[in-house]
């Protein structure tokens, strides 16, 4: 494969801006790969797991309890990010896995060598999200390996209350998704995307999940990271400089996000496109 140049990842790494990645476990995000998982280990209990775009290992490191007598590597572009990865994980004292970086578009393990090969939210920021699904299927063993995404839909996202600064929020982080080479509709597009890489339609089993944000912590940890994100972060530094917001703007879309984080029927919901791919 040719050489692929990774897009900007906009919210950066800072704590305060992915606290609401560190919220994400196997069970609320991806939950569609669970039985699936069960499944192998069943026959095949020293099953090898791949999560791609791990950041910091919370998802990881939580499928680890469904396969206990196998391996799990996580792989992120961050070497910041894979360093406190390992270093929770240590400290956890979860022994069957390890990060390390690399780049979706050129992983840096031979052909056909993980069982089960996993990405979250990753292909959402990315300008050639095909190219990424076949270098995932790569290396994914033949025969019943399994390749599985899940990507949020934007365009499906509920607020309740609703004020204009947190509508026009929602507007503007799908433009900087946009902007920045990404797709605020990817999670519709995984089937068609799956079909492009190579995948066959009666191998693809597709599939639809949700994120909730309701109690007052839940909604802290969403709300939190995007008043963070627009106040000191990457996201707000690309609006700004490629002139899709005014500093009026962003200071009304933090009062839209100071009122939902006070409201006490606060909702947010959230729609994402999943699949698991059978490898050939």
């Amino acid at each position: 494969m040719a050489h692929q140049q990774h897009n900007e990842y906009v919210p950066g790494y800072a704590r305060q801006h992915i606290q609401h990645h560190e919220w994400r476990t196997a069970e609320n995000s991806a939950p569609h790969l669970i039985p699936h998982l069960q499944r192998l280990a069943a026959s095949k209990p020293k099953l090898s797991l791949l999560d791609v775009g791990s950041g910091s290992g919370t998802i990881t490191t939580s499928l680890a309890k469904y396969i206990p007598q196998g391996t799990l590597t996580g792989v992120d572009l961050s070497e910041e990010i894979v360093s406190r990865a390992n270093a929770e994980a240590q400290e956890a004292g979860i022994a069957n896995v390890t990060f390390q970086a690399g780049s979706i578009y050129s992983l840096p393990f031979q052909d056909n060598s993980f069982d089960v090969v996993h990405a979250h939210q990753v292909l959402t920021h990315l300008d050639q999200p095909v190219e990424a699904l076949k270098e995932l299927l790569r290396v994914c063993r033949p025969n019943g390996g399994l390749v599985a995404s899940r990507e949020a839909d934007m365009r499906m996202w509920s607020f309740h209350p609703s004020p204009p600064g947190l509508v026009a929020f929602h507007k503007l982080i799908g433009d900087v998704m946009v902007h920045s080479g990404g797709h605020r509709d990817a999670g519709a597009k995984l089937v068609s995307w799956a079909l492009a890489a190579g995948a066959q339609r009666d191998r693809i089993h597709a599939s639809c999940g949700t994120w909730c944000y309701s109690s007052p912590e839940e909604r802290q940890v969403w709300g939190g990271s995007m008043m963070e994100r627009i106040q000191n972060g990457g996201m707000r530094r690309k609006a700004l400089q490629e002139g899709m917001v005014t500093e009026e703007q962003l200071r009304d879309m933090v009062r839209g996000w100071e009122e939902w984080l006070d409201a006490e029927d606060g909702f947010l919901g959230c729609m994402h496109g999943e699949i698991v791919i059978e490898k050939a």
